[in-house]
């Protein structure tokens, strides 16, 4: 069960968006919703924001203009709906690195690989660019990302360091500057490379290889000297 600060917890922000309806949908009809977002995360990825048109994506999806709305009443709520989907798949690596019994060398290690992954999946990569792009002009995007899904990983991430400093396992002084500045050093550029579209799901491998590089010297300033290196 997640907790009020979970990514997407709704107990965290008030959502600025007007509900999205709520459809009752079969099996058929979920399916179809699915193939809806990965048809919208693909235009929005080769067209932006502005250059999507609904069109385009139930041409892509299949199905019809009427049961897109239906689902998600116009854009703002496809993109809403895609945000939720995404804030849900990276908040399940932070929540494993909570109930993780590893070690932080093994267990920060899995999580930067996970978040790895889930930073480079289209449909993050689609968020991102919203996010970064039409936040001027849909600041309402832009603030309910933030405050559903990059703000609550911080403080999950807090919640970590403070375990495992009282554990004695880390040496750490200020654990939500200890969270923000792992947030920044394993994902911060590769973010901002996703963006521009200087890297993509094809090189995750490579970037998971950078990611365990990036824990190594986190660790080499919080590990307790008493503590071998990993």
């Amino acid at each position: 069960m997640s907790s009020p600060d979970s990514p997407g917890s709704p107990d965290s922000v008030k959502s600025p968006f007007r509900p999205r309806p709520v459809v009752g949908m079969q099996r058929r009809g979920e399916q179809r919703m699915g193939k809806f977002l990965e048809a919208a995360t693909e235009v929005l990825n080769e067209k932006g924001y502005q250059g999507a048109r609904l069109s385009d994506i139930v041409k892509r999806a299949g199905g019809s203009m009427a049961t897109l709305y239906r689902a998600f009443g116009d854009k703002e709520g496809l993109a809403h709906a895609l945000m939720e989907q995404s804030i849900h798949d990276f908040g399940q690596s932070v929540e494993e690195l909570l109930q993780s019994t590893l070690p932080p060398e093994q267990a920060l290690e899995n999580a930067a690989c996970r978040m790895v992954e889930e930073i480079l999946s289209p449909v993050r990569i689609a968020c991102h660019r919203i996010v970064v792009s039409e936040g001027p002009a849909h600041p309402e995007l832009r603030d309910w990302f933030l405050a559903h899904g990059v703000e609550p990983m911080e403080r999950l991430l807090s919640q970590y360091f403070a375990r495992e400093a009282l554990a004695g396992r880390l040496h750490i002084d200020d654990n939500a500057a200890a969270a923000k500045d792992f947030y920044t050093l394993i994902l911060g550029g590769l973010i901002l490379r996703s963006i521009n579209g200087r890297i993509d799901a094809s090189d995750i491998p490579q970037a998971q290889q950078q990611a365990r590089a990036s824990v190594y010297r986190f660790l080499q300033g919080t590990l307790p000297r008493d503590r071998p290196s990993p």
